[in-house]
């Protein structure tokens, strides 16, 4: 079945507002989702969403109790931390003010599960699985920042959702879902996805064996997280993308090319069968992504700043040095192995990552060792939650002894 962000879906009214759900409220995605939420109306000047869930993983409680009294959200939901301090945080604010809430690591995928016509799912890392699928099971569009979960639950996810349902967040995959509105699955000729190149753009692979954790997240266009800068920094972000376009658009692999803007301005392009190829631009902003992803396949009036064509500009496009940053190349040989490889390609990835930021390896160990993890993966022939979540456990426990031996190697 494909999955088709193109496909208008009339199950939501636009009579009353969209009730939304948030996962990871106090991330980047989720603090951004907010700030569209609360400058969305429509022409009579009637708010267009009512945020009725928030989770987080618990880090921040005073951030999380101040977006639960700012929406009103009727469920609360923490990952980890202590659900009574967080009550009394909502309560020092606003006494009256009795949410429900939700504790544990099952808190995001409970949430996801509720009642809502649109789940955002702005959450880090393939722990965003569960509640991605709990909300296809829910019926609510999916608005899917959390590439992970497509990426390592592939077609279980894909299986789950209907036709229509599931919508990108990623700024990429928002630009190729509005760029084929402009034609017929059968006339794309391929997808193109631009990438910034990340901090590190031009240098060669032996010019980033002494590069430091703080370079690696000194992003040129975006303010991330950790996790996410890293991975832009090595290009493992632009490999978990191309897989999450196959797996959305049911584009082939040999079809998906990356090419590298700098500007960050086009975020990715379609060609089609007659030459012409439709880009989307927009001054980098994802609230621009996020807000389509709320209101799919309607637009959200003001929610970025559109380009400035009076001023002169200049755009700019390179081809990807596979040499220097071959993470796209793994990535793309994982999805064709399919089964648990994309799950541990992720998973090997994440400890890798942790590892370089706590001294323990250098640059470009991270993708040597997701090469090397992955070269002893034997993918299970079955997929389901039980044998990606069994792959990803052992991935992260291969990579850190690894990761581990070679440390002590390094050191004698």
């Amino acid at each position: 079945m494909s999955i088709d962000a193109r496909r208008e879906n009339p199950a939501i009214s636009n009579a009353a507002p969209r009730r939304v759900a948030i996962l990871g409220s106090t991330g980047s995605i989720g603090t951004q989702a907010l700030d569209v939420v609360e400058r969305a109306f429509d022409e009579e000047g009637a708010p267009r969403f009512l945020v009725t869930a928030l989770s987080a993983g618990g880090a921040n409680l005073d951030l999380l109790a101040r977006q639960a009294v700012s929406t009103r959200a009727a469920v609360i939901g923490i990952a980890s931390g202590d659900p009574a301090e967080l009550l009394k945080k909502i309560h020092e604010l606003a006494p009256g003010y009795q949410p429900q809430i939700e504790a544990g690591p099952q808190a995001a995928a409970t949430i996801a599960g509720l009642e809502a016509d649109v789940v955002l799912n702005g959450i880090t890392g393939s722990i965003g699985l569960a509640p991605t699928l709990s909300a296809l099971k829910s019926g609510a569009i999916l608005a899917l920042a959390n590439k992970e979960s497509l990426i390592v639950g592939g077609q279980l996810v894909k299986d789950a959702a209907a036709p229509g349902q599931l919508v990108p967040v990623d700024s990429e995959h928002s630009a190729i879902a509005q760029c084929l509105r402009s034609g017929t699955e059968q006339e794309v000729e391929k997808l193109i996805l631009t990438a910034s190149g990340g901090p590190f753009r031009g240098r060669k692979r032996h010019e980033l064996s002494r590069v430091t954790p703080a370079e690696a997240l000194k992003h040129p266009t975006w303010d991330m997280g950790l996790m996410v800068t890293t991975n832009s920094a090595t290009l493992v972000n632009k490999g978990l993308e191309l897989i999450e376009a196959h797996l959305l658009f049911d584009v082939p692999l040999d079809r998906i090319e990356v090419v590298v803007h700098p500007q960050s301005v086009v975020h990715s392009m379609v060609q089609f069968i007659d030459g012409s190829t439709i880009a989307q631009a927009s001054p980098p902003d994802m609230r621009l992504p996020i807000a389509l992803g709320l209101a799919w396949p309607e637009r959200v009036r003001g929610a970025a700043q559109p380009c400035d064509w009076s001023k002169a500009t200049e755009w700019t496009f390179e081809p990807l040095d596979t040499a220097a940053f071959p993470a796209v190349e793994l990535a793309k040989d994982a999805a064709k192995q399919g089964g648990t490889h994309p799950a541990v390609f992720n998973a090997a990835n994440e400890e890798a990552v942790l590892a370089f930021h706590a001294g323990r390896i250098g640059f470009l160990d991270i993708v040597d060792t997701v090469e090397a993890i992955l070269s002893e993966h034997s993918a299970d022939s079955t997929l389901s939650l039980e044998s990606v979540l069994e792959a990803e456990t052992w991935a992260r426990a291969r990579a850190q002894e690894r990761l581990t031996l070679q440390n002590s190697s390094e050191q004698q």
